[in-house]
């Protein structure tokens, strides 16, 4: 298991004063890209097949990272011509897919090892896993209930008091668990990620896994100077 999606699509509307003209994923934190940051910690813990799922300022990301041999990786680009939703630009590139992989937002930092997410995967036979984190509902608001090492409920609209966990935002997938609703591979049809999570969970086919930490992740201004403040601190993150 050696592939990983990243989800660069997204325009940063929230922030463009501060981003100008630059594709979120590509806005600098601690002298490089967060997108390059995190090609480097893929590498570090052993996934070299990526693919970039681009929309908005594509040129700028292919021309920074081109096929990713001097990142010391393999990178493919899937161009959504139009918004998908995370799900929908998945499932439009499904010919491109492995039959298993990660799949991780562009706008996060998610300081977690990949190895244990993948073991749990592999052991949990599910088609899908979800890693979780329990955050009491700090730096978002939990939509989780996570008990006995599984998934009881997920939902990101209705709120439960008994909610603890919130989605830490890295998925480990089969190929087929992008087909939902009879949809075929390709079609395009826009949908997310969270549906197909709920989905899988209704149907009992949703893993889940608590990496036992915080995300980062740059959507909004205060997050972007806390991953910057974070990542500042941390240093190389390949040593």
């Amino acid at each position: 298991m050696k592939q990983l999606i990243i989800l660069a699509g997204g325009k940063g509307t929230r922030l463009k004063d501060r981003l100008g003209d630059l594709p979120k994923p590509m806005i600098p934190i601690a002298g490089k890209p967060l997108l390059e940051h995190q090609v480097e910690l893929a590498k570090k813990y052993g996934f070299n097949d990526l693919i970039f799922f681009v929309h908005y300022r594509s040129d700028m990301i292919e021309k920074h990272f081109g096929d990713g041999k001097k990142f010391g990786v393999q990178i493919k680009y899937i161009l959504e011509t139009e918004p998908l939703g995370t799900a929908g630009a998945v499932l439009a590139g499904f010919e491109s897919l492995a039959d298993r992989f990660l799949v991780m937002y562009g706008d996060s930092w998610l300081d977690t090892p990949y190895a244990p997410v993948v073991e749990a995967f592999r052991a949990s036979g599910q088609p899908a896993l979800m890693t979780v984190f329990r955050n009491e509902g700090k730096w978002d608001a939990a939509n989780i209930v996570f008990a006995g090492g599984r998934i009881v409920v997920y939902d990101k609209v209705r709120r439960d008091s008994a909610m603890r966990h919130i989605d830490y935002g890295l998925g480990a997938f089969r190929a087929t668990a992008f087909a939902p609703r009879g949809l075929a591979p390709g079609e395009g049809t826009a949908f997310d990620l969270a549906s197909v999570y709920q989905e899988l969970l209704a149907a009992g086919n949703l893993a889940g896994f608590d990496v036992g930490g915080r995300f980062y992740e740059i959507g909004s201004p205060a997050g972007l100077e806390e991953t910057r403040e974070y990542l500042s601190a941390r240093g190389n993150i390949t040593q």
